[in-house]
């Protein structure tokens, strides 16, 4: 699979129903699953009737669970992380946890066989995006930074620089962990990272919004814009003093260590830029990858369905929206799928764009069923329905372009109930 079409099925964090409701499960079937619905549960949230059929794409995904990655995976996801996903989210990510991953393979599984790379494809990609989603979405944020940028090195190596790059057999090794700072240059030409042009390189300043994993992370992947010559350098650079950090005080996802990160006067040799790109074409391939609806939704979506399931009132809900859920994840995948097969990014991008606002849509109303299912007992700070309530926040505005946030708006403006 190239490196970059790996990349841009996994970014704007990471980019994109079951052809089996069982195949799809990421945990242990729930009991409470196969009680029949009760009429008022059913009637407390109404899911819309569209239901896609399963396609070849979602069911490559569900039979990645075969693979042994992604079934060690799956186990440490469900039987380590998921149970403590709370404490995470109060006390935040630990070395330790980056440790499991790094021996998991998950640091390099998108590395070259050679480098220790798990040789997986575009769908084994994604189920693992998934069951990290929905066993803890701060675990998923971090990782979900790396990994994809582990492809995009991997296509340096036979150019002229990428040998040369001190970072990069590290990099692909699982040695080191990558933090990435790409976002602010959707917010060209004010907010972004700025590049001079030197005689052997670039110099970076600016202050990255949101940089993930901070505390853990060894290097960076920073995106700047040359105002110059508008052109967007990608460089793969260690962090060191020149790099202030200051917490920022998140609401959601706050285990994910994300601070605001001012970079004074960072020193870009030619040998560590990964890309130079105009910025319009930069601009069109965000564009693109960030309007899919990515695994993340699909992950934490089934987790909260199947907390729903388990509340002696949830099971109806549960059973009225996870056809809809799991549609749409179908169609999300067969249409990004397409995209990175034909090679247009332009390809149905209003319905991909219209997808992801009906996903973040259909888990906001999912998490708000867990609290009601839940009653009180889905109020304080220490229960999982204000954890995944918050969560559903977050990916409500991870990886937002301007396009995205018009859609969102327009979607809520246009879906006000008629009082009569």
């Amino acid at each position: 699979m190239p490196a970059q079409a790996a990349v841009e099925e996994t970014t704007a964090a990471a980019t994109t129903a079951a052809a089996t409701t069982a195949a799809a499960t990421p945990a242990a079937a729930t009991p409470a699953a196969a009680t029949p619905a009760a009429a008022t549960t059913a009637a407390a949230t109404t899911a819309p009737a569209t239901t896609a059929p399963a396609t070849p794409a979602a069911a490559a995904v569900d039979a990645a669970d075969e693979r042994p990655l992604v079934a060690h995976t799956k186990k440490y996801a469900l039987e380590k992380l998921a149970p403590a996903a709370l404490q995470t989210d109060r006390e935040r990510v630990s070395r330790d946890t980056i440790e499991d991953l790094r021996g998991l393979g998950l640091l390099n599984h998108l590395a070259p066989l050679e480098f220790g790379g798990a040789g997986l494809d575009r769908y084994a990609d994604r189920r693992l995006h998934e069951l990290l989603a929905y066993a803890d979405l701060n675990v998923w944020l971090i990782w979900a930074q790396h990994a994809p940028t582990v492809a995009r090195i991997a296509g340096t190596l036979n150019s002229e620089d990428g040998g040369s790059h001190p970072l990069v057999e590290p990099v692909l090794r699982g040695e080191l962990l990558i933090g990435a700072a790409l976002s602010d240059v959707r917010r060209y030409p004010t907010g972004n990272l700025t590049a001079r042009r030197s005689r052997d390189g670039w110099t970076v300043n600016g202050t990255v919004s949101w940089f993930s994993g901070w505390g853990l992370n060894e290097a960076a992947v920073l995106a700047a814009v040359d105002p110059e010559s508008e052109q967007v350098i990608l460089a793969l650079v260690p962090i060191d003093e020149h790099y202030r950090a200051t917490p920022l005080a998140l609401q959601a996802l706050s285990g994910s260590r994300t601070e605001r990160v001012r970079i004074l006067d960072v020193v870009v040799p030619d040998a560590y830029a990964l890309a130079v790109k105009p910025l319009a074409e930069w601009q069109h391939s965000d564009n693109s990858a960030a309007g899919n609806a990515g695994s993340q939704f699909f992950g934490l979506g089934r987790r909260i369905l199947d907390e729903i399931a388990g509340e002696p009132h949830g099971t109806g809900v549960a059973e009225a929206w996870l056809p809809y859920l799991m549609g749409l994840r179908a169609r999300a995948y067969e249409l990004a799928d397409a995209v990175l097969d034909g090679g247009d990014p332009d390809a149905s991008l209003s319905e991909r764009l219209s997808l992801k606002v009906r996903a973040g849509e259909a888990l906001t109303t999912l998490s708000r069923a867990l609290v009601v299912a839940r009653a009180g007992r889905g109020l304080p700070a220490d229960n999982t329905a204000q954890l995944h309530a918050r969560s559903v926040l977050f990916l409500q505005v991870q990886g937002q372009t301007r396009a995205e946030r018009t859609a969102q708006l327009d979607a809520i403006a246009n879906s006000v109930p008629r009082l009569a």
